[in-house]
């Protein structure tokens, strides 16, 4: 069920039916599913998506900065100029899906 959930959540699907999706906008939560009429509103994931998303952006991207320095000793702006447009990127792309696998998380934790 757990695996499910995340594969529900990474495709930004109702985490009970499967069918609708979650969101109206880029981080905008729908008030209820279209499918089963689960109400989202109900579903509280707060900050969890936040720092998630940071902490796996963190993971990814220090090995990456820390090999780069070590193997090329880039300038300081080459390094601003790759890492801060990765970061942002790699946030903003990763944030819908880990907050659809948080709502997720939290439905299925509720309603056991």
């Amino acid at each position: 069920m757990f695996w499910h959930l995340m594969k529900l959540g990474l495709c930004k699907k109702c985490p009970r039916c499967g069918n609708a999706n979650l969101f109206n906008g880029y981080l905008t939560v729908r008030p209820q599913c279209d499918v089963c009429e689960l109400n989202f509103q109900d579903i509280r994931s707060d900050d969890m998506p936040a720092y998630f998303t940071i902490a796996i952006v963190g993971h990814l991207l220090l090995p990456l900065i820390y090999w780069a320095e070590v193997n090329y000793h880039p300038s300081m702006w080459t390094h601003l100029s790759i890492w801060i447009p990765a970061t942002i990127i790699l946030t903003l792309g990763m944030l819908p899906s880990i907050k659809g696998v948080a709502m997720g998380i939290v439905w299925y934790t509720q309603k056991t």
